[in-house]
Parts: C-alpha cells; sequence; structure tokens
C-alpha cells in the first residue's frame, strides 16, 4: 500500500512534459482530479472502515455470544431449579395425598370405634333393662302366686290341718337335727 501512495505522490514530482500533470493544490484542482483522489481515499479508507466496522460487528457477536451462553446457563439454571420445584411439589402433593388417606382411615377406625362403644352400650343397656323387667315380672309373678297359695291355704286350712303340717315340719326339722349333731 505505501509504494502504490509513493508512486501517486511521485507523479506529483513529474516533469510537466505530457498532458496529465497531477495538481497538489486543492483549490486549484479540477473534478477529475478530485474524483481520482477521492476515489483513492474511498477505496483504500473503506478497508480502515471496514476493519473498524469488522471488529465493531465481532466484538458485538462476541458480546451476543457471551450474553447468549449467560442466557442458556440461567435458563438451564432455571430449568433445574424448576425440577427441584417439581419434585418437591410432587412430593408434598403426595405426602399430602398420604397425609389425608392416613387421616381418612384414622378417623374411619375412630368413627367404627366409636359406634362399636355405642353399640356395646345400648346392648349392655338394654340387656340390663331386659333382667331389670323380668324380675320385676318375677318378682310380681311370685308375689301374686303367693296371694293366690296363701288364698288357697287360707281357705282351705282348718285348725287340725294346721295343726298337723306345723308338727309334720317340727319332725322335719327335728330329723334334720339329729343329722347335723
Amino acid at each position: 500500500m505505501k509504494n502504490l501512495i509513493d508512486s501517486f505522490v511521485s507523479v506529483g514530482h513529474w516533469s510537466s512534459a505530457g498532458s496529465f500533470e497531477f495538481n497538489t493544490d486543492i483549490l486549484a484542482t479540477n473534478p477529475i482530479n478530485l474524483s481520482v483522489v477521492l476515489g483513492v481515499l474511498i477505496f483504500f479508507g473503506k478497508g480502515v472502515c471496514a476493519n473498524k466496522r469488522k471488529q465493531r460487528i465481532l466484538s458485538t457477536i462476541r458480546n451476543s455470544e457471551e450474553l447468549r451462553r449467560g442466557a442458556i446457563e440461567q435458563l438451564e439454571r432455571a430449568r433445574v431449579r424448576l425440577r427441584k420445584v417439581e419434585i418437591e411439589a410432587d412430593e408434598y402433593r403426595t405426602n399430602g395425598y398420604s397425609e389425608i388417606e392416613r387421616e381418612k382411615v384414622n378417623l374411619i377406625n375412630a368413627t367404627c370405634n366409636s359406634l362399636e362403644r355405642l353399640e356395646n352400650y345400648k346392648n349392655e343397656t338394654l340387656f340390663f333393662e331386659k333382667q331389670r323387667a323380668i324380675n320385676q315380672v318375677r318378682q310380681q309373678v311370685l308375689q301374686q302366686a303367693l296371694q293366690r297359695a296363701l288364698g288357697t291355704l287360707n281357705s282351705c286350712l282348718n285348725s287340725e290341718l294346721h295343726f298337723r303340717t306345723i308338727s309334720a315340719n317340727i319332725g322335719i326339722l327335728g330329723s334334720v337335727e339329729e343329722i347335723t349333731d
């Protein structure tokens, strides 16, 4: 590149022997010379600008890649956290369901036990009430039987029969007394 610029600079030092002459005075230049100079500047400056632009684009791409990698890492960390949270939520849900089932079974068992106890109390109460009623009926029947027997005895007994019954009972008591001695 330096050789090319040197060749143009040396053209300005040529003698004015030919029809082409390179005017270095910018104010006195004609449009052709200006277009040649501008063309050379654009051609060689384009590489410099392109390199700067290329460097900016490459640095932007590098930054974008780094940001992308960072975003991917954050996404992976978020996915890992999400999996952990989902696993914990499933454990809580499972534990909650199993706890609910245990509580339900415990409640059912407690209710069944209470019902059994109430049934036993009811049966015991019915049995005691039945026994009490039977005993009352027995007492009433016994009282009625005794009243009838007394009534029958009083109506059938005369003093002689009464005396013989007492003598027989005394005889039985006397024989029981001899056996015990």
